[in-house]
């Protein structure tokens, strides 16, 4: 517990550190050179090293079709609501898919161990993958749409190296590819350069939000649907399925995690408010530590 504590710790640091640059050095700072120097070549190494870091088991898979599938009932359920409630089409973009884009990676894993021990690490690290999918296919549609046309924001689906990244990954890890050490290392080094990053990133762009300029709607709709609507789905989905007490306890846990880093890189790049998307990431997660008392309550149902 004090491992993932002092973890958690050092996350909120390279976000500070983020703020206080920001702060310090204001227009000096450009924040799209570091969004474009993260999804165009950090994230290749982070991708490839967390899918090659360990086995895919064919037997894992029911966990993460199980959670892909409570993602699209989701969006499905949610795509004519938020084309109502919604007229600017930035807005409408984040409000479509920003709640299904959790934090499965740098949050959930931990936070799972700490839950269900060593155990979960297998379905995490592939609900996980699944996750990476959303985000580069849906998740990349759904931001380009607010400033792009169904055609382009299918085309920046395609042209983005960490999808084909990805698929490499899994087509070598099937293969039963193992990296040397010394690739390892490389793969490592981007890695974790890609993960400061991304919250040095997430830092600059808190030091620019406003709170009160927010569309309130768009947050209460967004936290609706991340807290409210999708554990209730989930939920559902999970009582019909024979499955694993232990098991539904994660996928439980994961589908509940606060707004992923990744909302930030993609509203960022394709200029889809990005400092609103900040704050909804700030405020999920603050609501996060909250709610997962109560959402620990909920798994000891199943």
């Amino acid at each position: 517990m004090l491992d993932i504590f002092f973890s958690v710790l050092g996350i909120y640091v390279f976000i500070a550190i983020g703020y206080l640059a920001k702060r310090t050095f204001k227009e000096q700072i450009d924040e799209r050179t570091i969004t474009l120097l993260s999804v165009y070549f950090l994230q290749i190494f982070l991708t490839l090293w967390g899918l090659l870091k360990h086995p895919i088991d064919s037997s894992l898979l029911l966990a993460p079709s199980l959670y892909f599938l409570i993602v699209i009932i989701t969006l499905v359920l949610t795509f004519f609501m938020v084309k109502k409630l919604f007229i600017n089409p930035k807005e409408r973009s984040i409000a479509m898919v920003a709640a299904l884009i959790g934090n499965t990676g740098n949050l959930g894993i931990p936070l799972s161990i700490a839950i269900f021990g060593e155990q979960s690490i297998p379905y995490t690290t592939i609900i996980n993958l699944v996750n990476v999918f959303i985000v580069y296919t849906l998740g990349v549609y759904a931001y380009s749409r607010g400033s792009f046309n169904v055609k382009e924001s299918l085309m920046n689906i395609v042209k983005l190296p960490i999808l084909w990244a990805a698929l490499l990954a899994i087509i070598l890890n099937l293969a039963g590819y193992h990296p040397s050490q010394t690739i390892e290392k490389t793969l490592m080094m981007g890695a974790y350069a890609s993960m400061t990053i991304q919250l040095l990133l997430f830092g600059i762009y808190l030091y620019d939000v406003k709170l009160q300029e927010m569309n309130r709607v768009l947050l209460a709709w967004v936290s609706g649907v991340k807290f409210l609507l999708l554990p209730l789905i989930t939920f559902g989905v999970l009582s019909l399925v024979e499955m694993d007490s232990t098991l539904k306890g994660i996928l439980f846990l994961e589908l509940m995690m606060p707004l992923a880093v990744a909302n930030v890189n993609l509203a960022s790049l394709y200029e889809c408010r990005p400092r609103d998307v900040t704050a909804l990431v700030l405020i999920t997660s603050i609501l996060f530590l909250v709610l997962i008392f109560g959402g620990i309550e909920v798994i000891k149902l199943f």
